[in-house]
């Protein structure tokens, strides 16, 4: 394959979409559509070809409203460190999408899966996070290129996820997912157009 300059203009683009949604539209996603996301996810990378991600799909109302519940113990927490201007900005923030995604996926990293036989993780084993994190991006950017929307919901308590999903205990939570149609586009990122924190760019060191 040669990509071309269309293509790159293409993935341009979706790179400067991909955004944090947090704004959904309550509409389910086709399921055909949802199995193309699965197949992109399977053309992620990973070390060693080990594929540690394991996804689980979460449907059941019960279950989502606990995680809901749990964001909102961990937000009220988080909330604390932050006072005077910076607080009422951090209270005025949305910052998950639990409510209204029709489409919601806990992530987890197997430790030390059979798989990929342990080449290239002896010395780094947390390359396999690493796996995980990036078949999470190649699916957020799938997800763009269709339309939809995706938000990562980090503010909640990890030790309690796998128990109220009742997953193997060799599987490490790694990030609850929130996707579906978004109720608007915007390619300036949430936290820009609060005013709460500009990209900054690192310069690329020489040594």
């Amino acid at each position: 394959m040669h990509c071309d300059e269309p293509d790159i203009a293409a993935l341009q683009r979706i790179l400067r979409w991909r955004r944090d949604v947090r704004h959904f539209r309550p509409d389910p996603i086709p399921e055909p559509l949802i199995a193309q996301l699965q197949a992109a996810v399977e053309l992620a990378p990973s070390v060693g070809n080990a594929r540690p991600w394991r996804i689980v799909r979460v449907d059941d109302p019960a279950r989502r409203a606990a995680v809901a519940e749990n964001f909102a113990a961990c937000n009220a927490r988080a909330a604390e460190r932050y006072h005077g201007q910076q607080r009422r900005d951090y209270d005025a923030l949305k910052l998950a999408g639990l409510k209204a995604a029709p489409l919601q996926l806990a992530v987890f990293t197997q430790i030390d899966p059979e798989t990929g036989h342990g080449l290239g993780r002896a010395t780094m084993p947390h390359t396999l996070r690493q796996s995980t994190t990036m078949a999470i991006h190649t699916l957020w950017l799938a997800a763009r290129a269709r339309n939809l929307g995706l938000g990562m919901v980090s503010i909640l308590d990890p030790a309690r996820i796998g128990p109220l999903l009742d997953v193997p205990e060799d599987w490490e939570f790694a990030a609850w997912l929130c996707l579906g149609w978004p109720e608007f586009t915007d390619d300036t990122p949430l936290l820009h157009r609060a005013g709460w924190q500009e990209n900054t760019a690192p310069p690329w060191s020489r040594r």
